[in-house]
């Protein structure tokens, strides 16, 4: 059970500061979300979270590893997993291969003993491939291992990408936008997954989401980001009522 500690996080381009010291807490186990309006800064601390931007200053800490400027694939290594709000599943791929490829980190056998088939190899694909099928009934998508990856409904390509994360075995997760363009059945479907890998599978969660919906429901947290900072960190219902939160959605006049 592992902790993510991000403390005085400051990201700056060309003069233009993204973030400005934002600090926040994920508790093992917990779902925590990251929200506030357009341009507030979300996508650049995850960002900085799976090693895309480097931070200019402050620290980002996994348990004992520090994170700041480590390479996304050393973050991955952590056990550290992301999805992104755009959907990037093989396109000629079935659903099991895809998700197979979240199996990548950790294979042991070598390329030669792959190719080759050796026994050692073959028992450990069929390891995998058994782990695999776990996770996409986890997940509800277990009829669908045998078909494209890429010709399933949306709704199922996002579950898709968050079972490939899932494969591979993380201890935190990233979830960018994982309901954004879903209709309401599979807003609520995808909701109650996130919620199961929570309490079933222990995983920690940072969540970003614009439905503040699936907010409410799922976060044990809240940090809220205006223009780079951090204006509320709480529980959901302490950060709704936040004058500051109702003012940066909203706007002063809204909020008198």
């Amino acid at each position: 059970m592992t902790t993510l500690d991000v403390r005085d996080l400051t990201v700056r381009f060309a003069g233009l500061t993204a973030l400005d010291g934002v600090s926040f807490t994920v508790n093992p186990g917990t779902v925590h979300a990251v929200i506030g309006p357009n341009g507030a800064g979300k996508s650049t601390t995850f960002n900085v979270l799976s090693g895309v931007y480097r931070a200019t200053s402050g620290s980002v800490r996994f348990g004992d590893h520090e994170l700041t400027g480590l390479p996304p694939h050393r973050i991955a290594a952590l056990g550290v997993a992301r999805i992104f709000q755009n959907l990037a599943l093989p396109p000629h791929a079935t659903l099991a291969d895809a998700l197979m490829l979240g199996r990548h980190r950790l294979t042991r056998a070598g390329f030669l003993a792959t190719g080759l088939r050796l026994p050692s190899a073959t028992r450990e694909e069929a390891r995998h491939r058994a782990r695999v099928r776990e996770i996409a009934d986890f997940v509800g998508l277990a009829d669908k291992l045998d078909h494209p990856a890429a010709s399933l409904p949306y709704g199922q390509q996002k579950l898709a990408e968050l079972a490939r994360a899932l494969c591979m075995e993380p201890t935190l997760l990233l979830l960018d936008e994982p309901v954004a363009g879903m209709t309401a059945d599979e807003r609520r479907r995808t909701a109650a997954v996130i919620a199961g890998v929570r309490d079933s599978l222990g995983i920690s969660i940072v969540l970003v989401e614009h439905d503040m919906g699936v907010v409410m429901r799922l976060a044990d947290s809240v940090t809220v980001l205006d223009f780079g900072r951090r204006i509320a960190d709480g529980a959901p219902t302490d950060v709704q009522n936040d004058p500051a939160v109702v003012r940066a959605y909203l706007g002063e006049e809204a909020a008198e």
